[in-house]
C-alpha cells in the first residue's frame, strides 16, 4: 500500500522513501510547458536539489505549491510587466525568485509559456532528517536552500546547481485523494481561486486548511534521510 493512501495504517518503515531503490529524474523543460493550475499539483512529491559548493546534495520533497496566471489579480504580472517580473514572462522552465515584504525571498517557477507570465510558487518543502517545519512555508524553504535573486533567470538544470527532479517511482502517481485543494492564503485578491495543493500526510505543510488536522508525528509521511540516485532529463532510459 501505498504510505500516503492511508498513513494511519501504514508501519513507520513503509511511511519513508526507500532511497536506495529511487532513482529520480530531472524534470525536463516540457513538464512546465502547461499551465500553472496543471503544474502545480504535479510538482507535489517532486524534489527541490540543490548542489553545494562542497559538491553534496542539499534536498528535500515539494509538500505544497501555489499556481498563479496573469488573468488573475494575486499574479505578479496582473495587467503590468517590470524589469522586477521580467522572469515570469519568460521561457517555462526557469526560477523566478522575488522579495517579498523586502526581506523575504519567494522561490517559483515559470510555466505555460513565455509573454504570459505564469508560474508555481513553492510553499513548503520535506526535509529528509530535519525539523519538520524548516522549510514549513516559502521564506523558510528559500532560507533553508540559500536561493534569493541571484537565482532568479536561472533555467532549472541540474547543470546549473539548482532543480526539480520527479517523483521517486514509491510516489508516482500519487493517489487524488492523499492532496488537498484549497484557496491561495497570504494574499489580499483572487482568493477563491482554488490554486493551492498540499500533501495532506505531511507536517512540513506552511498553513493547513480548516478543519484539517495534521497527523500524528507517528503516522505523518516522512522521507527517508539518504540522497535518493539523480539522473538528468536526458537519459532516456529513464525517463518516467
Amino acid at each position: 500500500m501505498s504510505p500516503i493512501v492511508d498513513c494511519n495504517s501504514t508501519p513507520p518503515a513503509e511511511r519513508s522513501i526507500c532511497s536506495s531503490v529511487a532513482p529520480c529524474v530531472s524534470l525536463p523543460q516540457a513538464f512546465f510547458a502547461r499551465p500553472a493550475e496543471l503544474v502545480a499539483p504535479e510538482l507535489i512529491g517532486c524534489l527541490l536539489v540543490k548542489r553545494q559548493l562542497s559538491g553534496e546534495l542539499l534536498w528535500g520533497m515539494i509538500v505544497e505549491t501555489e499556481a498563479y496566471c496573469q488573468s488573475e489579480p494575486a499574479c505578479h504580472g496582473y495587467r503590468r510587466r517590470s524589469p522586477s517580473n521580467e522572469t515570469l514572462f519568460g521561457e517555462p522552465g526557469h526560477f523566478y525568485v522575488y522579495v517579498s515584504y523586502g526581506i523575504h525571498h519567494c522561490v517559483n517557477v515559470v510555466t505555460h509559456k513565455a509573454n504570459w507570465a505564469n508560474g508555481v510558487l513553492l510553499r513548503a518543502v520535506a526535509m529528509p532528517g530535519e525539523p519538520e517545519r524548516v522549510a514549513a512555508g516559502p521564506a523558510l524553504l528559500a532560507r533553508r536552500f540559500a536561493i534569493d535573486r541571484g537565482h532568479d533567470g536561472q533555467p532549472v538544470d541540474p547543470g546549473q546547481g539548482l532543480w526539480l527532479a520527479g517523483r521517486p517511482p514509491l510516489l508516482d502517481p500519487l493517489p487524488p485523494q492523499s492532496l488537498l485543494q484549497t484557496s491561495r492564503i497570504g494574499i489580499s485578491q483572487g482568493q477563491a481561486l482554488p490554486w493551492r495543493w498540499y500533501l495532506r500526510s505531511s507536517r512540513s505543510v506552511s498553513r493547513r486548511a480548516r478543519g484539517d488536522r495534521a497527523p500524528k508525528p507517528e503516522q505523518a509521511f516522512v522521507v527517508a534521510a539518504a540522497a535518493p540516485p539523480f539522473y538528468p532529463a536526458s537519459r532516456t532510459d529513464r525517463q518516467p
